[in-house]
């Protein structure tokens, strides 16, 4: 098994990259320790210490996740969140809070927050946050999983190129299965026909896009049959695969 030097077993992207994190506190010291805490589990961590340079950072970084102080300089992590979003709608967030009042948990859950944690707090328990967010996001997995993809109930063994879905065995022809894969490394990533036509067939179909939508319908048909749906069209931008709510 991977372990990352702490113990734990490694957490990588699901294309086996180091998972990106953004630090953002005006306490200096704290987001160093923080980040250096992130960083001991072998992520890629930048830090910000107000909205606007957290804002830069983001767009530079792309994470995966934050790590946001509510109390900032310059602004509330609340509207740093709202602009994050529109940077990358599907970041995972935990909030750091000195205050332990209801309304302050409950502001920033409906901001969209995924969670949260109150000063003084341990190390342990910001990096466990993180770890549970990232993978139940589907954003992560574990290096010791092999060659396999996890979104949600979503599983494809890449060696085996074996799919199943909440333990059922999917049968998917080779493009089926490319399509999927390329779904399946972008979670939560809007992808667009011209992206999707380049990644799956390498080529320019030479405007027809249509092919896409074919083969999109086609794995609708084998992956969400009967299921929650997990493939999503967006509107005029492209299609999106997501995990389930459970």
């Amino acid at each position: 098994m991977n372990t990352t030097r702490s113990g734990r077993p490694a957490l990588t992207r699901p294309d086996g990259t180091p998972l990106r994190v953004l630090v953002v506190d005006d306490d200096p010291d704290l987001a160093e320790v923080l980040s250096g805490a992130l960083r001991y589990e072998g992520w890629r961590v930048h830090s910000a210490g107000d909205g606007a340079s957290a804002l830069t950072e983001a767009r530079e970084l792309m994470p995966d996740a934050v790590v946001l102080d509510v109390m900032l300089p310059d602004t509330d992590g609340f509207s740093v969140l709202r602009s994050l979003h529109a940077v990358k709608p599907d970041v995972c967030v935990l909030f750091l809070t000195a205050r332990d009042a209801v309304e302050d948990r409950i502001a920033g859950i409906t901001a969209g927050g995924d969670d949260y944690v109150t000063k003084p707090f341990s190390l342990e328990e910001v990096v466990a946050r993180i770890r549970g967010l990232l993978r139940r996001a589907g954003m992560a997995r574990q290096q010791d999983e092999g060659p396999r993809l996890i979104v949600g109930d979503l599983v494809m063994d890449e060696e085996a190129r074996e799919v199943t879905r909440a333990g059922a065995l999917i049968e998917l022809s080779p493009t089926e299965f490319e399509l999927l894969r390329f779904l399946m490394r972008n979670p939560r990533r809007v992808l667009s026909k011209t992206q999707i036509l380049d990644r799956v067939w390498s080529y320019d179909f030479g405007g027809r896009a249509h092919v896409v939508e074919l083969y999109i319908s086609y794995l609708r048909k084998k992956v969400d049959a009967g299921r929650e749906p997990m493939i999503h069209t967006v509107r005029g931008a492209g299609y999106v695969l997501k995990p389930v709510s459970p």
